[in-house]
């Protein structure tokens, strides 16, 4: 397995000291909030994207790519039928590929509950249509990037759309592209009926990507969640992309919640 981490977990330390952390404890990969680089990816100059770049590839790190795409913004929205919404939209997800691409990293993962929700009165085919409209007009720019839109299903609590594995499967199908494809969360999965295990082998043909965490919001191992059916099911599928470790609750401390997840990952990658 290639473990990577999500790097808001580290808040403002230096991008030095926290990938410097990370790697010491035995991840490869960094995956990046962006607005931990600036509040808008316009705004993030040319040289500091080399420069964090840099950093990570001097300490033998990997950016894999990012994730919270929308969090911290305004303005943009997945499903809206507003075409002046629309239009921002897919400028802002073009100019994220395109700092995926200068900081070395390859995917996208589209989270952002708040920024895709159904307005009222809008079905779930209005707004599967609008998102597969605006996902289908970035598509040129994911390709010349090479960068793939891994679409993030996430529980009921957290939205009303793309709420399982299989809604996702049904926008990439649709889009039949190979720079649009799945991700899939524990957390997030954990919300659905069918198991965790039964998830991945359902969706192995089209997942991408991967977040290891637990339904308490903390790390894998630090709640109910048993990952050794989860990382048999992962054996099983061949998946061999990243395990990327994303918290929501940071009480227990950057130590425990990096330090932690990772040796239990690797204590259940034993097992399997």
């Amino acid at each position: 397995m290639r473990y990577a981490i999500c790097n808001e977990l580290y808040g403002d330390l230096p991008f030095e000291d926290a990938f410097s952390h990370a790697r010491d404890l035995g991840y490869t990969g960094l995956e990046i909030a962006p607005f931990t680089l600036g509040p808008d990816a316009r705004s993030i100059s040319k040289e500091e994207r080399a420069r964090v770049r840099a950093i990570a590839e001097g300490l033998g790190m990997e950016i894999i790519g990012l994730h919270w795409l929308l969090a911290k913004t305004e303005g943009y929205h997945l499903t809206s039928p507003d075409p002046q919404v629309r239009t921002r939209t897919i400028s802002y997800f073009n100019e994220l590929a395109r700092l995926c691409r200068d900081l070395g990293g390859g995917l996208m993962v589209l989270g952002s509950p708040q920024q895709r929700s159904l307005a009222a009165g809008m079905t779930h085919e209005e707004g599967h249509t609008n998102a597969v409209s605006l996902l289908r007009e970035c598509l040129p720019v994911f390709e010349e990037c090479n960068v793939v839109m891994a679409l993030e299903p996430l529980g009921p609590a957290e939205t009303d759309f793309m709420c399982t594995a299989q809604s996702g499967i049904d926008i990439a199908a649709e889009l039949d592209s190979p720079f649009v494809k799945l991700h899939l969360d524990v957390k997030a999965m954990s919300s659905e009926e069918k198991s965790i295990p039964q998830i991945i082998r359902d969706s192995k043909e089209w997942t991408f990507h991967f977040h290891a965490n637990d339904p308490n919001l903390r790390g894998p191992g630090m709640g109910e969640v048993d990952f050794r059916p989860i990382f048999d099911a992962l054996k099983e599928t061949g998946y061999d992309g990243w395990i990327s470790i994303e918290v929501f609750d940071y009480e227990p401390g950057i130590d425990a919640l990096a330090g932690d997840s990772i040796r239990y990952m690797q204590e259940i990658e034993g097992m399997v």
